[in-house]
This record gives structure tokens, sequence and C-alpha cells, in this order.
């Protein structure tokens, strides 16, 4: 029987995308989520942490059912949405919703608060129209909107009040889990501890899941109960966010820590220089995608990919570990 507090899980998800290498060229593949596998439980926040062209955005697509995984399986709510039908579809989309990097540019400029905050309610249910203006106060005021804000366009807002309006549209159809993709990135560094307090006060009232997608550890460290580093679409180390914290074991994600800043110089870690640039999808290196930058690196990594595994309560993958 499916664990009730499991609201979502990948298993071995991936999402490849054929690409054209000139007018005569051979086409290629890029492989941009290669087979990765975890869990969401209600009320948890998982945090997937990488630098650009690691697969984050890519996983934020499948996971909202934008686009179809090429090889794995994405269970929502104990339903398989990967060989779900037409109708399945449209009510697990319900149940996942997005909060986007850019707040302006996810709402529409031609829209008020009101009518972006009614339009999944009237896409999605059979409310009526007094039934909807009172869900859409009710959840404006849960994000700190008042009711004379509905009037108005996205442009009279700032930047932090236009994230208020879509995380209110995210979570008005009251969906189990919300992808949130960059959420505080654009917006002004005052501004980014009331948006994140936002998310974990809406969590504790609802008990919704997030999967948060970031590029700044010390965000996550603020919001995270589990961690996930991925690189080059792959995870390489995932597990509880305060071990990981106190003693990251892969590579990849020493050198993340380490330029994490600190405040109190107690907390400031030796800095660890990546060397080279991230390789190119197109053209990944054998072995460990991480070897030809990995200051630990031994023969095996360039022969032979790394597996996920146990180690210190954590699952990491890397052949360094396993000794000389």
């Amino acid at each position: 029987m499916a664990d009730p507090n499991i609201l979502l899980e990948a298993r071995e998800l991936a999402r490849h995308y054929d690409v054209s290498r000139g007018w005569f060229g051979p086409k290629a593949t890029v492989k941009a989520l290669n087979g990765v596998s975890f869990t969401l439980q209600a009320g948890r926040t998982l945090a997937v942490v990488g630098e650009s062209g690691c697969g984050k955005s890519t996983l934020a697509r499948q996971l909202t059912l934008i686009e179809p995984p090429s090889s794995g399986s994405l269970l929502i709510e104990g339903v398989d949405a990967a060989s779900a039908d037409t109708a399945t579809l449209k009510r697990l989309r319900q149940r996942v919703q997005m909060v986007f990097q850019n707040p302006f540019a996810s709402l529409n400029p031609r829209k008020s608060i009101a009518a972006t905050l009614d339009e999944p309610l009237l896409i999605n249910t059979r409310l009526s129209a007094a039934e909807r203006m009172e869900r859409i106060e009710a959840f404006a005021a849960k994000v700190g909107l008042r009711a004379e804000h509905l009037r108005r366009y996205p442009h009279m807002f700032s930047g932090g009040q236009r994230q208020r309006v879509a995380i209110a549209r995210a979570m008005i159809l009251s969906p189990s889990i919300v992808v949130a993709d960059e959420p505080v990135s654009a917006l002004d560094v005052s501004i980014q501890a009331q948006i994140l307090n936002l998310f974990m006060d809406l969590q504790q009232e609802f008990g919704t899941g997030y999967v948060f997608i970031s590029h700044n550890l010390s965000v996550v460290e603020h919001v995270a109960d589990d961690l996930m580093v991925m690189y080059l679409g792959s995870a390489v180390e995932m597990g509880d966010k305060r071990r990981i914290y106190a003693r990251p074991l892969h590579p990849y994600t020493q050198a993340l820590m380490s330029a994490t800043p600190a405040i109190r110089p107690a907390d400031r870690r030796s800095r660890i220089k990546i060397q080279g640039e991230l390789p190119s999808p197109l053209n990944p290196p054998s072995g460990c995608a991480f070897h030809k930058r990995c200051p630990l690196a031994k023969a095996v990594c360039a022969e032979a990919a790394p597996l996920l595994r146990i180690v210190d309560g954590r699952q990491v993958a890397c052949h360094a570990l396993d000794g000389p």
C-alpha cells in the first residue's frame, strides 16, 4: 500500500532532447535529466541545487507536467503521470503548481490581480462568481495583499508584491505540491526573507510539499528539509539538509558549500576552487561527469559512472569514498 505521506516520487526520471549539429551534421542527444530518483513528503521541502546547466529547470518542467519524461516514472499522489491519460493528467496538474523566478514575466500585464487569481478557479472548479471572489480575497489576505490591491495591475506593484500574487495564484487551488523555481533570486535581499517566511507559513498551514530549486545555498539552508545536489543531469549527493551542510561528502558539494558566504568566522569554510568549465551536455565526459574538474579524481572515475549509495546517512555518488 502506498504511503499517504509521500506526495511525489520520481523513479529514474530522465529527459533527453535530440538536437541538430548543423544542416548536414548528425543529430545528437542532450541528456538534460539523466535518471533522477527521489521522494517528496507532505509538509517537507526538497531543495535542488547546482550550477547553471545541471538540469534543475528541466526537472521543474517534468514535475509540473509541462513536458513528458523520456523514460522513468513520476508518481503524483500514487498515480504515474508518465503513463496517465488526458483526464488524469488534467486532474494531476491541479495538484502540482509552480512559482516562477520572475514574477513580472509570469503575470499577465493586461489582467488585474483579481482576474489573475480567478483564472485557475474559473478553469478548474465549478464555484460560483461569489464563491470564487470569496476564495480570492481569502488567499490574497493570506499572502499579505489587501482587498483594494485586487483591482490593480502587475505594473503597479513592487517585485515582492508581485511574487506574493504569484504565490497566491499557485496556492489558490490548494495543491499538494508546489515547485518553486528560483522564487526569490529576482528580488531585493531585504524582501527575500519575507517571501521565504511566507512560503514556510503557508506550508505549515496547508501541509504542502515544496520542491525548491535554487543556486543560493544560503537561502536553501533557511527553507529546506532535504537537499539534492545535481551535476550535469544527475544527482551526486542527496539526503537530510542538516547532515549535508554539517559534513558534505561529494567533492562537488564541498566546493559549492565552500563558496557560500558566511557572516560568522566559525561558519566559514576553506575555499575549494573548481577548475575548468561545466562540460557540454552534448559531449559529456566518460565515467563520472565531474572527474575532469574533481581534485580527488582517480583512474576509475574516467571509466565508470559512480552509483548513488548510502554513506553517513545520505546518498552519494563518488568513487573517492571507496578509498585509495
